[in-house]
């Protein structure tokens, strides 16, 4: 794997929502066979995050007994990067792309991969551009794709067109109005993604699909941005709009895939 995460080694601000810096990691020291031997990240997991039902216990837990790299019950387990290996000292898993200066689970609910799922809605506009719908995060400010995590025995087609509903259009449609545009998605992207809220034990996973409107479905929907979300908008394409974690990568492969 030569790709080297970014966005989650930012050590010029705190973790989010915390007070917790990272340890600085040069590149050349990412992935962990190379040798690190005073290696040792400050070990974080947010209050918000213990105790809830769609979180794993402490790693130490003697009643936590995981069916790793597997689905374990209604829980994936499964990374689409590869067979994730685990820390002798503490057992959890490793973050399979390398280093990210922090231990824990930060604000992630699984040890090992989050699973996610991104809906990229797409149309032409009037004047001929290739768009797609873009909310802005209340958390952090940045434009990102409006999508989310995968809940425990959730079939990824329902997250695409659950997530796209409650952040996009703040959960007020009816669910059979856009049948016709969720019946003709197409898969961009299956893996990785370079989040801020990534550790060196929890990373996220997502899936992408593209739905594009080509039949002007959304011209008389009420798009609007939901609770997790300040705003909404049409985003071409072509824009320098910085977005968050790896959107910007998947807005480049729907350009691809528009292009042939």
């Amino acid at each position: 794997m030569s790709f080297v995460h970014q966005k989650c080694r930012n050590v010029d601000v705190p973790y989010l929502g915390s007070q917790i810096y990272r340890t600085s990691v040069p590149d050349d020291l990412v992935k962990w066979n190379r040798d690190w031997a005073d290696y040792a990240p400050p070990n974080y997991t947010d209050k918000k995050v213990h105790g809830q039902a769609w979180a794993d216990p402490e790693i130490n837990d003697h009643k936590f007994s995981p069916n790793w790299n597997a689905v374990d019950g209604k829980i994936n387990r499964v990374s689409f990067v590869c067979q994730y290996t685990f820390d002798p000292k503490t057992l959890s898993p490793i973050n399979p792309i390398g280093r990210t200066g922090l231990a824990g689970r930060g604000l992630l609910g699984r040890w090992g991969p989050n699973h996610a799922a991104d809906p990229i809605v797409s149309r032409i506009s009037d004047e001929g551009h290739l768009e797609f719908v873009a909310i802005q995060r209340r958390d952090n400010r940045e434009w990102a794709i409006p999508g989310g995590m995968v809940d425990a025995g959730e079939h990824v087609t329902q997250t695409l067109q659950r997530e796209f509903t409650e952040e996009a259009m703040n959960g007020n449609i009816d669910k059979d109005s856009l049948k016709e545009l969720w019946s003709d998605g197409k898969e961009l992207y299956r893996g990785y993604v370079d989040d801020p809220r990534n550790t060196d034990n929890a990373w996220m996973e997502t899936v992408v699909f593209n739905f594009h409107d080509s039949n002007g479905l959304l011209n008389n929907v009420d798009l609007q941005a939901g609770d997790d979300a300040t705003a909404l908008r049409w985003i071409r394409v072509d824009s320098k709009e910085p977005l968050y974690a790896s959107h910007a990568h998947f807005i480049d492969l729907l350009k691809s895939a528009h292009s042939k």
